[in-house]
């Protein structure tokens, strides 16, 4: 992971990035990047670091280390904690309306989190719904 780590950070600072933290665990297989580029970063996050993270995973799949999960700047933490929010609001519409609820198209790692959210839930149940990128979630009541 250390091999991982060192040519993120170096490459990163290739790119032109001039203040990079690159923070590996190794247990988890996370490789947690801090970049302090002010607000235009944010418009280009869902995409660069999706990308990054295929940097990593190639470099690992090398040392037989995969699949390696990068964070930037905390994005994908909050943006999962945005999904959790989005499934317990939906479960509350669902139950209080009596009807289904269908959430936007997400990844399957998203759908997999309203999933493992909601079914600690008796009151309700989850279902994915659709094909290729339309894929969504589909709050039931019971």
């Amino acid at each position: 992971m250390e091999e991982i780590k060192q040519t993120i950070q170096k490459t990163l600072e290739l790119i032109g990035f001039s203040e990079v933290s690159v923070d590996v665990d190794a247990v988890n297989k996370k490789v947690i990047v801090f970049i302090n580029e002010g607000e235009w970063l944010k418009k280009w996050l869902p995409s660069f670091v999706s990308d990054v993270e295929r940097i990593a995973n190639l470099i690992g799949k090398k040392q037989n280390i995969s699949p390696i999960f990068v964070d930037i700047n905390n994005y994908r933490k909050e943006r999962e904690n945005l999904i959790v929010e989005i499934a317990k609001a939906a479960a509350r519409k669902a139950t209080s309306s009596k009807s289904e609820v269908k959430l936007p198209a997400m990844n399957s790692y998203e759908r997999r989190l309203v999933h493992t959210e909601l079914s600690t839930r008796p009151d309700v149940k989850s279902e994915s719904a659709g094909e290729g990128k339309e894929r969504c979630v589909v709050v039931k009541p019971l």
